[in-house]
């Protein structure tokens, strides 16, 4: 059973029910019952041996039709139980015959759909991997380490909440792309790797539209997935960018990543994931730690902080200055944003110990410690601080 063929059709067939007049809840669950079906039944069938079977019954031939064919039934057997007997008649009438899978792909209308912005950020993105990425509820219970409970409850709030929006409807693609980074961002956890899923969808997302901002992120992601494996140490603990093991950086996505990225700056439609994935393309392109194009990286800054206004980016791009022209210009640069912004006393201790104030630089990161958003950083944070404070005079 390839269950990665079962995931890449779920939108695909959702759509059709979708289009065939089923409710977007009712089709969501119909298309789900159908993929436990899939993997009950699918292992067990035996290769074609007759032509008569038609490729509509026969999942090994054609696994879109066969998944079409059942969720329709389930949503008709749903429908049987809970409408009223007119429409029961209806719809059974309505099944279309056996034959090919419709070619029409609504990929991207589900995209839109599950990141309407009706939707809570964590409610968009749940569906997204529900109706979207065809995961169980229960894996993406475990992935956001929640009870599988409380995810159904958020999924189905979510499915009665966008209920009533037409699937046709123009969808926002910034909003989406925001949806697909915050998967991004979770990483690993459980048994699914959202960070590899979030890479998925957006090349699912990139082969549906022809967007820079979709390569942009896809640029993203494959940059920074690239490093992975040299982020955090054999005991989990953080390795920051300057002392990662650069040889172990997987090349094929820095390379897949930076060509994707080259094609969509080309087309002269900057996007703020377009430069943040130049930010990373440079990072990844030196060989070492001190050949950084800090001065490059500083201009990117400016052009994201253009596109966004954003104080974080604003935040990093201080540490960038502290690395181009010195950690004074990164404090003065520091100096203009507002103390409560998260992680700005790490980069202030960070840049207080470039500057050689140790003292300072020693208490910051402590404090930075204790403001901490998760338990890894808290702990280098405040190596950093043990760090520097053996090495003041007592």
């Amino acid at each position: 059973m390839n269950e990665a063929l079962l995931r890449s059709l779920t939108p695909s067939v959702l759509g059709i029910l979708v289009r065939r007049g089923a409710d977007f809840a009712a089709a969501e669950d119909a298309v789900q019952d159908a993929l436990v079906e899939a993997l009950r039944v699918w292992p067990a069938v035996p290769s074609p041996s007759s032509e008569r079977r038609s490729s509509r019954e026969d999942p090994i031939r054609d696994p879109k039709g066969w998944l079409v064919t059942v969720a329709w039934r389930k949503f008709l057997d749903a429908t049987r139980a809970d409408a009223a007997r007119r429409r029961r008649e209806d719809l059974v009438d309505e099944e279309p015959p056996p034959g090919p899978a419709p070619a029409v792909d609504d990929t991207l209308q589900l995209y839109f759909l599950c990141a309407h912005p009706s939707l809570t950020p964590s409610s968009a993105v749940a569906l997204t991997l529900r109706a979207v990425g065809g995961l169980t509820t229960r894996q993406i219970a475990h992935a956001y380490l929640v009870p599988e409970a409380t995810m159904a409850q958020r999924i189905s709030r979510a499915k009665r909440t966008v209920s009533g929006v037409r699937f046709d409807q123009p969808g926002d693609v910034a909003t989406v792309l925001r949806v697909l980074y915050l998967v991004f961002n979770e990483g690993y956890s459980g048994e699914v790797d959202l960070a590899a899923e979030a890479i998925r969808l957006t090349r699912q997302l990139a082969a549906a539209i022809d967007h820079p901002e979709v390569a942009g992120l896809l640029a993203l992601m494959l940059l920074h997935h690239a490093r992975r494996a040299t982020r955090t140490a054999p005991d989990g603990s953080l390795v920051p960018l300057a002392q990662q093991d650069r040889g172990r950086w997987d090349t094929e996505a820095i390379a897949e990543g930076v060509e994707i990225l080259q094609a969509a700056l080309a087309r002269d439609r900057l996007g703020e994931y377009q430069a943040q994935a130049a930010i990373a393309a440079l990072h990844a392109d030196a060989p070492t730690a001190e050949e950084t194009d800090w001065v490059q990286i500083v201009e990117w800054y400016d052009e994201l902080a253009r596109l966004t206004d954003s104080p974080v980016v604003r935040l990093n791009r201080a540490v960038a200055v502290g690395e181009a022209d010195g950690p004074r210009a990164g404090l003065a640069a520091l100096a203009s944003l507002h103390d409560t912004l998260p992680r700005h006393t790490a980069v202030a201790a960070y840049l207080h110990e470039r500057d050689g104030d140790l003292t300072t630089a020693a208490r910051l990161y402590a404090e930075a410690a204790h403001k901490a958003p998760n338990l890894a950083e808290r702990d280098y944070l405040t190596r950093q601080a043990a760090r520097l404070n053996a090495r003041l005079p007592r």
